[in-house]
């Protein structure tokens, strides 16, 4: 809700499966995914998500509330470009915003 009182348009789902299925249709430029989904991982979800994508810009953001070094390196591994740890202010989702529009725009 906070994302569309800025003026983005945003789908939310509720499971990896769905997640996938919105982003066929809706083609994003950003996705913040959590990590622990009832069905498929957020680490799978961003390794197919990768893997349709390609070479086009989508960026990537894992907002979960596991913290620790091995979650991380697992988030890095599976391709998400940023690792956020819940909870996450209004302040540090304009800055992933900022940084993935920088980067999907060059």
């Amino acid at each position: 809700m906070l994302l569309e009182l800025q003026g983005h348009t945003c789908r939310v789902a509720s499971s990896g499966s769905e997640r996938l299925m919105i982003a066929e249709s809706f083609d994003p430029e950003v996705c913040l995914l959590d990590i622990g989904l009832p069905d498929i991982s957020g680490f799978e979800v961003a390794r197919t998500l990768r893997m349709r994508w390609g070479k086009r810009p989508l960026y990537l953001a894992a907002i979960t509330g596991w913290g620790d070094v091995a979650t991380r390196s697992r988030v890095l591994a599976a391709g998400f470009d940023e690792h956020v740890v819940k909870p996450t202010d209004n302040e540090k989702l304009n800055a992933i915003l900022w940084t993935a529009r920088s980067r999907t725009m060059a």
